[in-house]
Parts: C-alpha cells; structure tokens; sequence
C-alpha cells in the first residue's frame, strides 16, 4: 500500500457527482490519472447502501496498492475492506474512530482553521484536512478561509496536511505557490470529461 506520506492528490468519489452505476469506473480513471488516496463519500445513503458501494469499490483500490478511506463511517472500515476513515469536527474523535476501524486503520480528520487544526494535531490523526479554501457545493455551510494560513499551518505540524475545498486544476497552482504540499480535489475532476486525464494533469503539478 502506498505510504501516506508519499501523497500527493486525495481523489473523493462522491455518490452527490457520480451515479451509482459509475462509481467503480470513476475510481478507476481516477486511480489510472494518479491519484494517491481515494475517499468514499456517501452522504445521501443510508449505512447498508454505504456498505454495499464500499466493498466494491475496496478491491478496485486494492489492487492498485491505493488507500481507500471511508468519509464518516470508521464503524464499516473492517467490514467493508478499507484501510481507514475520514471524520468531520462534529464527528468522532480520532481515538474513537481508531477503536471503530480497527488496528492499523489511517483516521483522517478535518480542520477549518489553524486553532483546529493544531488541535485535531493532538489527537494523533494520520493526516488531516485543511479548508475549505474557496467556497464549494460540497460545503456550502463552511465560510472559506483563503490560502493565507497554508504556510502557517505548515510551519505548526509535521503531519500530513491536505488541503480542500474549492480546489482546481486552474487555480492548483496557485494554491502550491501559497505553501501546499497536498491538496483534496472533487468536483474538478467528478465533473470532467476526462476524469483520468485531469487527474494526471494536477498530479503533475503537484509533483514540479
């Protein structure tokens, strides 16, 4: 399984995108373009239909040695065959989401500020994410809070920091300019028409 640390693009197939009958062959173009982890975010359905797209999706990420995260739900990483679980801040903790995913699970968590994040640091999570930057449909309950703290946040931890919210190909750069290292990207590439290739495309920006 690729090591995290090595991660570069967080891929999140979102069922609010992508139809469920598209689910695997997104994951796989996204897998194809380089995409160095893949979350499965499914806010509409209910936990057995959750369950039901994991354990397809988990083999396809499997097999090409990519970590496969489950957004919300650390009780359903065992069972479904992922390597993790993302967590909200109105969520679980990160030690109670490492009892519910089991041994060896990667727990990630979100942060939207600097005073969280630093916080969310303590709690010992495998990587967290940082946003959103920009204003997203993913989030649109969440105030942007800008590029201006990337640099901060980074000087402050030692963890993997990915950022979100908001992110593209047309404004990555940018963002990378601003001290991001890693960066989450949905809708950018969900929404394109060719979700592999847009994918490879911000992968090579975040390796230059």
């Amino acid at each position: 399984m690729k090591p995290l640390a090595n991660a570069l693009l967080y891929g999140i197939v979102d069922t609010g995108y992508v139809a469920g009958s598209g689910l695997a062959e997104m994951t796989r173009s996204l897998l194809r373009g380089g995409a160095d982890l893949i979350q499965l975010r499914a806010k509409r359905e209910t936990p057995e239909e959750f369950l039901s797209i994991a354990k397809e999706l988990a083999p396809i990420c499997r097999h090409a040695g990519i970590p496969f995260i489950l957004n919300d739900h650390p009780e359903l990483v065992q069972e479904a065959g992922a390597n993790g679980a993302h967590v909200g801040q109105e969520d679980f903790s990160v030690a109670d989401a490492r009892k519910m995913a089991g041994p060896g699970a990667l727990i990630g968590k979100s942060t939207h500020s600097v005073e969280q994040a630093v916080a969310a640091a303590s709690e010992s999570p495998d990587y967290i994410g940082f946003g959103p930057l920009f204003a997203t449909p993913t989030k649109p309950d969440y105030t942007p809070i800008g590029t201006e703290q990337i640099r901060t946040i980074h000087s402050l931890l030692t963890l993997p920091i990915f950022c979100i919210g908001g992110v593209k190909l047309s404004n990555l750069a940018s963002i990378l300019n601003a001290g991001a290292l890693r960066v989450v990207i949905v809708s950018d590439l969900l929404k394109s028409q060719d979700p592999a290739a847009q994918t490879a495309a911000c992968k090579l920006l975040l390796r230059s």
